[in-house]
């Protein structure tokens, strides 16, 4: 059975990002794309916007973490209405700290656009500490 196309989607996307192919995951969201970050650290929030997507968001995480972050992906659900879900494993270190959890993000889809992440995380005090 092939693969919904929605799923396609994200996983596409997680392999752009693995690779830094950033060109790729760039084309696979809209303009206007937002990315919300939970917590209460200097990384979360909302980002507006491709632009500040990948500078304000993707480029910190890779910066702060001197190119440790990395996310392998576990599992992909959709709805067939335009959402799809992830769920991943991450790990990174940043100076003397490590962080090793678990999260996801909640994918909103237009066509074949991503519009919206909503990303959750396992322990987001944990997630607040390591940012910190």
């Amino acid at each position: 059975m092939a693969e919904h196309p929605h799923a396609a989607l994200v996983r596409k996307g997680y392999e752009a990002f693995q690779r830094g192919d950033m060109d790729t995951l760039r084309g696979l969201m809209t303009g206007d794309c937002t990315h919300h970050v939970p917590g209460s650290h200097p990384l979360s929030g909302d980002y507006k916007g491709v632009d500040s997507i990948f500078e304000g968001y993707y480029g910190r995480l890779f910066s702060e973490t001197g190119g440790t972050f990395k996310v392998e992906l576990r599992n992909i659900f959709v709805d067939g209405r335009g959402h799809a879900m992830s769920v991943h494993h991450f790990s990174a270190d940043r100076g003397s700290k490590h962080i090793d959890e678990m999260g996801g993000i909640v994918f909103r889809i237009v066509g074949d656009k991503i519009t919206d992440l909503d990303e959750c995380v396992a322990d987001i005090e944990k997630g607040n500490d390591f940012w910190s």
